[in-house]
């Protein structure tokens, strides 16, 4: 099955950079509107840090021991590999310590009293006292098929000032992780699917292969969950995070949610207008493109980011940079280097060969973040010299696998929520139907993504819709955030969110700048988030930063 580029926020650009520390030796050899603010009111209920969350009220439709179920809150241990490996979270820096707790939700919202999966969370207590608490903000860092509890403690610090206000709370949504986690195939048999189907399909026995391959994946992941499947929607998960706010203790939801986060915010005010509590959607998604528009638009966006990247190498390295002056030329390069992996993958000092699509996503993984691109100057000049460690290390740290060669379920859990959610990439057709499209729009990512066009071929669940309904009357303002060079969720996503939220519902901010989301990149954003969450106060619709 192929690797639709999933909506992550900006941590897989910092779990790209944790990767890489160990190569730093290595690396561093290369290193040379309309609208005015107003108050909120202040409705919301405080609640006391304690080590088990009070018991709950009745939540209707919900029997009473899921509704007034305690939550208790243990320190976290290390992340499984499924969330994404690693040692335990310990403390921030002030000592407060990382808490880990598990929700029981209903499998089937439909049937409340039959079966029930446990949602794996994790939290930071806030440092306020009192009326200054204001309950708990829940993050969801994109995908679809993120760890929260994996990626909150990662970027602890860089939300530090809204703990002034809230315990900073995450989870893994269900299908992700250890919450009823989907794991279709093993590592040493993901290994071997992604050195056996590592170039794209060029004539009709590999378009076979490649469909038997992807078949065998479908299989495997029906073996696996497929009880579990026809439950893991974004709708679900909208409504777990309903019934955590109530657990929580809280009487709105308070949110902060990134990239594939922006479509389960917007699919949650749909659900629960009244419920919407202060909420942030950064990199958002444009809840009105179907799967292949949707995927056209990634393809644009990182041709672009592409673009700027290769700019910015001539502007460093000059005569040295590895994709000569950028711009078609540039792309050509990438392109033949691309076409060059598929007939011959490159050494990378070990058992696993540089394939045209791990190549391919090594050069993905650093285009969400400007901080990153250094190292795919590194990566592209090693490769061009026949060297393919650096891109396999980048390819790798975007697919969640570890040094121990162990995978995330990430890539599963994306497959299993974007297929029940969607009803588009079913037809094998579009793919020859869209083909001129997406090699026009990029001769680098257009071939790639073409091919997750048909990425729910003969999934056992169907899609629930073709787009995720958003509209929010009633909800009170949400703040929407827009990156002008995002390659992931192209601006124009955030303008759509806007019109389909409603009128007088979105409020939107710009960041002119690069990368995938702005909060923590630019402070004009971050004072404007942080006035919005800690004090009520809604900044101009139409602000531009950066």
């Amino acid at each position: 099955m192929g690797h639709p580029t999933s909506h992550g926020g900006r941590h897989r650009a910092l779990t790209v950079g944790a990767a890489l520390l160990s190569g730093v030796m290595l690396l561093s050899a290369c290193s040379g509107g309309s609208g005015g603010s107003e108050q909120r009111g202040e409705d919301e209920e405080s609640r006391p840090s304690e080590e088990s969350t009070p018991a709950a009220r009745a939540y209707p439709g919900v029997p009473d021991a899921i509704s007034q179920q305690r939550l208790s809150w243990d320190p976290c241990e290390a992340p499984t590999a499924a969330q994404g490996g690693g040692e335990a979270p310990g403390e921030l820096d002030d000592g407060t310590p990382w808490q880990c707790a598990t929700l029981t939700v209903p499998l089937d919202y439909q049937e409340p009293d039959g079966e029930t999966i446990g949602i794996a969370l994790i939290r930071a207590t806030s440092t306020a006292e009192g009326d200054a608490r204001q309950g708990s903000l829940i993050y969801n860092f994109g995908g679809p098929g993120g760890s929260g509890v994996f990626t909150l403690p990662l970027l602890g610090e860089q939300y530090e000032t809204l703990r002034e206000g809230y315990d900073l709370v995450s989870f893994d949504p269900r299908g992700v992780g250890e919450s009823a986690g989907v794991q279709c195939l093993d590592s040493e048999e993901i290994d071997r699917q992604e050195q056996e189907n590592g170039a794209l399909p060029r004539t009709e026995a590999e378009a076979e292969r490649y469909a038997e391959l992807a078949a065998e994946y479908v299989a495997a992941c029906e073996a696996a969950a497929g009880d579990v499947l026809p439950h893991l929607s974004t709708a679900n998960t909208a409504r777990d995070m309903d019934l955590m706010r109530h657990v929580l203790g809280d009487s709105r939801l308070h949110y902060f949610g990134i990239s594939y986060g922006t479509e389960l915010g917007g699919v949650y005010a749909n659900l629960f207008p009244e419920q919407v509590g202060r909420a942030v959607l950064d990199a958002v998604v444009d809840p009105s493109a179907d799967f292949v528009e949707s995927s056209l638009g990634q393809v644009r966006g990182f041709q672009l980011a592409l673009e700027n990247f290769m700019a910015d190498c001539v502007d460093t390295y000059g005569e040295d940079c590895p994709t000569g002056r950028g711009g078609a030329e540039g792309s050509a390069l990438l392109a033949d280097l691309l076409a060059e992996l598929a007939e011959e993958p490159l050494e990378t000092g070990g058992d696993r060969l540089l394939t045209e699509q791990l190549a391919l996503l090594g050069i993905v993984a650093t285009l969400y973040d400007q901080e990153y691109w250094e190292y795919l100057t590194v990566g592209l000049m090693q490769a061009f010299e026949g060297d393919g460690q650096v891109l396999l290390l980048l390819a790798d740290s975007y697919l969640g696998r570890d040094e121990d060669g162990r995978y995330s379920n990430q890539r599963d859990a994306q497959a299993a929520i974007t297929c029940a959610d969607s009803t588009g990439q079913r037809d094998p057709e579009a793919i020859e139907e869209n083909r001129a499209a997406f090699e026009e729009a990029s001769p680098v990512f257009g071939p790639y993504l073409l091919w997750s066009l048909a990425g729910c071929a003969g999934w056992p669940v169907d899609g629930e819709a073709q787009t995720p309904e958003v509209a929010a009357e009633g909800a009170p303002e949400i703040l929407l955030i827009g990156t002008t060079g995002d390659p992931a969720t192209p601006y124009e996503g955030a303008e759509r969110m806007q019109r389909e939220l409603g009128e007088g519902v979105g409020v939107l901010l710009t960041f002119d700048g690069e990368g995938h989301g702005a909060y923590g990149q630019d402070a004009c954003i971050d004072d404007a988030v942080e006035e919005y969450l800690l004090s009520g106060m809604v900044p101009q619709n139409g602000l531009v930063c950066g």
